[in-house]
């Protein structure tokens, strides 16, 4: 192996042989990856029990931000691009070390070649929602890490840790921050295709006498003769480094490099924003310096000026720590109620059911408060779904203790059809969200706990598929919804036996065809309705059996009208690829009744306009007939009805 020179020094490797495993951080376990640089970039997610949402590539690139991609802190792009945004976004460290001959530069976690003896390591706690990066320069004997945490009251949180490894002090000089903030305001669509534009209406003030800086748009981006002021702010904020100053880009980073003087910034324009704090002193032998940058969006002109009264007066270490705790509590109680909190003597199986709980409450959601739920939401969903209804429910349920459960509206509901049905399809569910990553763009997630005034949301959303296979597991925990997932799935069905894209709690989203994009399908679906259904009806037989029995002959049950039309058999015989027609028409007629009505506009109805009643065991025995009528001999059942554009890939034969 030849020896490689940078200048006049030697390049040398990173330190190997370290073990990976379970350790111990910080009082609590960690997951800690030893020698992680050498692995190829992986992407990883900080988990929270807010809204928070955070990537992460193991290079040091990410984006955050809270509740879906539109509120990004940092850029939301796709996963190839996360990791190449290790050189220009999210967390940047450069450390000046001084001795008497001679200055040393060391900037931790950059890429490439390195004169220093370096060893990086990765630490991620248990629960998902604590990750942190560390480097140690055994040339220099300091040890610094970055860690990332979240808190519903200060945001997001880097929390850093220069600590001194040595016999002798060491005189240092930290330049520390983030680089790649957004104002509040910026889309997705933004970002994916206006960067360049966008950079020009960006703006950064620091907060007079402190260590804070606010980031907005000068305007809101419009091609409109029209003012159109940005409302909100990004803030960014530290404490832990006294007398620190502030910089607001990334245009004296190479001056700190070559031992220039860097002057406090309290203005920038026209460029991407960036906070960074530098502060110098000694770290005596063993001895540590940790510090923290908070940032967050959406800072209203209520929220901000209280933030920075609270930063005024000093933000102890103490205060942040007990903001990212109670987050922890939170994301604890939140799997904890849906059983994902084991205590086994093999840690990494414990770990990993706590996980599985984790993502499956994640994209299906969880109860709000076990089996209860306040009565002022249930009115929220009648009123959504059938507008009418909702005052009639109003009359029948006592307000007083605002609180309820299922047992209380369905004896309320008893005697009124869409009464009883929308008693039993209300799920008081929370923390729910669609699918979606930087991996999965077309799939856009939206993480809705709060309504606009901060109060709790009680919100579920998920294609048919995730959130049916997702509460299959949660109704092992709540079995007492048992019946009222199988009622929102036949419900959620169609006359011809097959089922609509999404299912949300304000009723059923399908895809519509748009003829000149090219990512524009509709797939009329069918594929999971046996074994999903099979197995929730096993649950109910097994915990309550008989109940199903009662609603056999009970007409509480509805079709959804989801405006496919499949063709008909000589059409079907002519083009077998071409099978589903989108029924403008029928689109408009059902916008119509939604207006006018509710949810309940998009169900089926009658010749006279009234919705279509059946019973459970005609919405039972529709899928398996719709089955068996496309049994295709030697081949299996067809599952799929849908258009050419999809291929092969997308039919499922099952055998």
């Amino acid at each position: 192996m030849k020896e490689i020179s940078w200048g006049d020094k030697p390049v040398k490797p990173f330190v190997q042989g370290a073990e990976s495993g379970i350790v111990q951080r910080a009082g609590e376990p960690y997951f800690k990856i030893a020698n992680y640089e050498q692995m190829p970039p992986f992407l990883m997610t900080l988990v929270s029990g807010a809204e928070h949402w955070m990537f992460l590539s193991s290079t040091g690139g990410l984006t955050c931000g809270r509740r879906n991609p539109d509120s990004a802190l940092f850029p939301y792009y796709t996963d190839d691009k996360i990791h190449d945004a290790g050189t220009t976004t999210g967390s940047k460290t450069l450390v000046m070390v001084n001795g008497a001959q001679r200055h040393y530069l060391w900037e931790p976690f950059s890429r490439g070649p390195s004169v220093y003896q370096l060893e990086r390591n990765l630490y991620k706690n248990l629960s998902g929602n604590k990750l942190v990066f560390e480097e140690i320069n055994h040339d220099l004997g300091l040890v610094y890490t970055c860690g990332w945490f979240t808190g519903d009251r200060y945001g997001f949180v880097k929390e850093s840790m220069l600590r001194n490894l040595g016999e002798d002090q060491r005189e240092v000089d930290v330049l520390d921050g983030l680089r790649n903030l957004l104002p509040y305001g910026v889309t997705q669509e933004m970002q994916e295709s206006q960067s360049t534009l966008l950079d020009g209406y960006k703006q950064a003030e620091r907060v007079q006498d402190l260590a804070a800086a606010i980031y907005t748009l000068s305007s809101i981006l419009t091609d409109r003769a029209e003012p159109c002021e940005a409302l909100r702010a990004t803030v960014a904020w530290s404490t832990g480094l006294d007398g620190a100053q502030v910089l607001l880009s990334e245009d004296q980073l190479d001056a700190f490099r070559h031992g220039a003087e860097v002057t406090p910034e309290a203005l920038s324009r026209g460029k991407r924003g960036a906070f960074f704090v530098r502060s110098a002193f000694t770290l005596a032998p063993g001895k540590n310096q940790r510090w923290h940058i908070a940032a967050d969006v959406n800072q209203g002109p209520a929220r901000l000026p209280s933030l920075l009264r609270e930063i005024r007066q000093g933000v102890s270490a103490e205060e942040i720590a007990n903001d990212i705790t109670a987050g922890s509590h939170r994301l604890v109680q939140l799997v904890g109620g849906a059983d994902g909190c084991q205590s086994t003597s093999d840690t990494l199986v414990t770990a990993r059911h706590f996980s599985n709980t984790l993502f499956n409450i994640m994209r299906g959601g969880t109860f709000y408060d076990g089996y209860h739920f306040p009565v002022d939401d249930f009115l929220d969903f009648v009123g959504t779904w059938n507008a009418p209804i909702r005052d009639a429910f109003a009359r029948k349920l006592d307000h007083h203790d605002g609180q309820h459960r299922l047992e209380s509206v369905t004896a309320a509901a008893a005697g009124d059809a869409d009464m009883e049905r929308l008693a039993l399809e209300y799920l008081p569910l929370t923390f729910s969200r669609r699918h979606g990553d930087p991996s999965r763009p077309w799939n856009r997630f939206s993480i809705d706990i709060r309504n606009p005034d901060g109060s709790r949301k009680l919100h579920f959303q998920g294609n048919w598929r995730d959130i049916f296979q997702n509460w299959e597991a949660l109704s092992l925990s709540y079995p007492g919804f048992i019946e009222s997932f199988i009622a929102k799935f036949v419900n959620a069905s169609t006359a011809d036996g097959y089922n609509p894209y999404r299912i949300t709690r304000n009723g059923i989203d399908w895809e519509v065809l748009e003829e000149d994009n090219s990512w524009s399908n509709i797939g009329y679906w069918g594929d999971h309705q046996i074994n999903y259904l099979l197995k929730l009806l096993e649950l109910s037989g097994k915990y309550h059996p008989g109940k199903l029995g009662t609603y056999l002959e009970k007409e509480i049950f509805v079709y959804s009208n989801v405006p496919y039309r499949i063709k008909d058999y000589a059409e079907l015989v002519e083009d077998p690829r071409d099978t589903v027609i989108y029924d403008y028409e029928e689109e408009q007629a059902i916008a119509q009744r939604v207006a006018a009505l509710g949810s309940d506009g998009k169900l089926a109805v009658d010749p006279d306009g009234s919705i279509c009643r059946v019973n459970l065991l005609e919405k039972l025995l529709l899928p398996a007939l719709v089955k068996i009528g496309n049994f295709v001999p030697g081949g299996g059942i067809w599952m799929n009805t849908q258009r050419p554009e999809w291929n092969d890939a997308n039919n499922a034969l099952v055998g």
